[in-house]
C-alpha cells in the first residue's frame, strides 16, 4: 500500500479574541473575557488546551464540547497547580541529581582506586553507549566555561578531567546512562546502598525520573500525563516506601502517571535531605487544589 495522501493545512491564525469566543462556542463558561483574553496571550491556545480535554463531554474529543457549568477558571486553576508541581519536582530532581553524581564518583573512584574510572572500558557494558558518553563529555569538557574544568584540563595530561570533576557536567540524563551502563553489578549496588534500594530499582528509577525532569524543564504538562518510561517498584527495603507504593495490573494507565513518581521521589529525599519540607509543600499544593483536582 502506498504512504497515504496528506491533506494541506488551510486552518487561518485567531486572534486572541476569537479565541475566546471559539472557548466560549464549545461551551466553557467565561465570565470575564478580558481576563480570558489576557491569560491566553500569554500561554497559547494550545497549551490551554491540554488542560481542559478531561473537561470535554466525549471521550474521543471529538466536538472539543464541554461539560455542563465548566469555567475558564476551572481549567486555569489545573494549568497553576500543574505549574507549582513541575517547580517542586524540579526542585527535588536537581538535589538527587546532585547526590547521585556525589555518589557514583566517589564510589567507582574508591572501589577501582583511580580518579578516572570513567576512562576504563572495562568498567562499562554497552560499548556504544560508553563510546558516545566519553565523547559527550569531551564536548562538556571542550565548551565548559567552568574555572575547574579548565584549570584541569590545561593543567594535567589525562584525557579527560578526574570523575568528581567531569560529573558536574551531566545532565540528569547523562548521569542516568553512565550509571545504568556501569559493568558490574556489585559497583551499581554500593551506590544503590547508599538510598536503601536495589541496584534494579534505583536503575529504573533514573531512567524512569530523566525523562520526568526533561518534561518538566521543557514546561510541558506533567498533570493528568502518561509517562511512557516507567520505573520498577521497590519489592524489598524500608516498609513505609513498599506500603506508599500504587501497584495496579500491568494495563492500568495509573502505573504511566506521577502517583509513584511522587512516591519514589520523596523517599529519597528523606534519604539525602532529612529536614526538607517537600513533602509538606507538595501535601500543602495539593490540598490548595483539592476542589479543582
Amino acid at each position: 500500500m502506498g504512504e497515504r495522501k496528506k491533506a494541506p493545512f488551510t486552518k487561518a491564525p485567531k486572534t486572541f479574541a476569537e479565541q475566546v469566543q471559539i472557548l466560549k462556542g464549545h461551551g466553557l463558561i467565561i465570565p470575564g473575557v478580558a481576563k480570558a483574553e489576557f491569560y491566553l496571550s500569554q500561554l497559547n491556545y494550545y497549551r490551554f488546551s491540554a488542560y481542559y480535554s478531561p473537561f470535554e463531554q466525549e471521550q474521543d474529543h471529538a466536538t472539543h464540547k464541554f461539560q455542563s457549568g465548566v469555567t475558564f477558571d476551572d481549567v486555569l486553576n489545573i494549568y497553576i497547580f500543574d505549574r507549582e508541581l513541575r517547580l517542586l519536582l524540579m526542585d527535588a530532581i536537581e538535589r538527587i541529581e546532585v547526590s547521585l553524581r556525589t555518589q557514583l564518583a566517589y564510589h567507582l573512584s574508591h572501589r577501582h582506586n583511580t580518579p578516572h574510572p570513567h576512562l576504563n572500558p572495562a568498567l562499562f557494558g554497552h560499548t556504544g553507549r560508553y563510546q558516545a558518553g566519553i565523547k559527550k563529555l569531551r564536548n562538556e569538557v571542550r565548551d565548559s566555561r567552568e574555572d575547574f574544568i579548565r584549570h584541569l584540563d590545561h593543567k594535567y595530561q589525562e584525557e579527560l578531567p578526574p570523575i568528581w570533576a567531569v560529573v558536574e557536567l551531566m545532565t540528569m540524563g547523562q548521569l542516568s546512562k553512565w550509571f545504568s551502563n556501569i559493568n558490574a553489578a556489585q559497583d551499581r549496588m554500593a551506590i544503590s546502598k547508599v538510598y536503601g534500594l536495589h541496584e534494579t530499582v534505583m536503575t529504573s528509577y533514573c531512567e524512569h525520573l530523566s525523562l520526568v525532569r526533561n518534561i518538566a524543564a521543557h514546561h510541558a504538562r506533567l498533570w493528568n500525563r502518561q509517562i511512557t518510561k516507567k520505573m520498577k517498584l521497590a519489592n524489598q527495603g524500608s516498609g513505609d516506601l513498599l506500603q506508599s507504593f500504587h501497584r495496579l495490573p500491568e494495563a492500568d494507565s495509573h502505573l504511566k502517571k506521577l502517583y509513584n513518581t511522587l512516591t519514589m521521589t520523596l523517599y529519597l529525599m528523606n534519604v539525602i535531605a532529612p529536614d526538607h519540607n517537600w513533602k509538606t509543600r507538595i501535601k500543602g499544593l495539593i490540598e490548595t487544589h483539592s476542589h479543582d483536582l
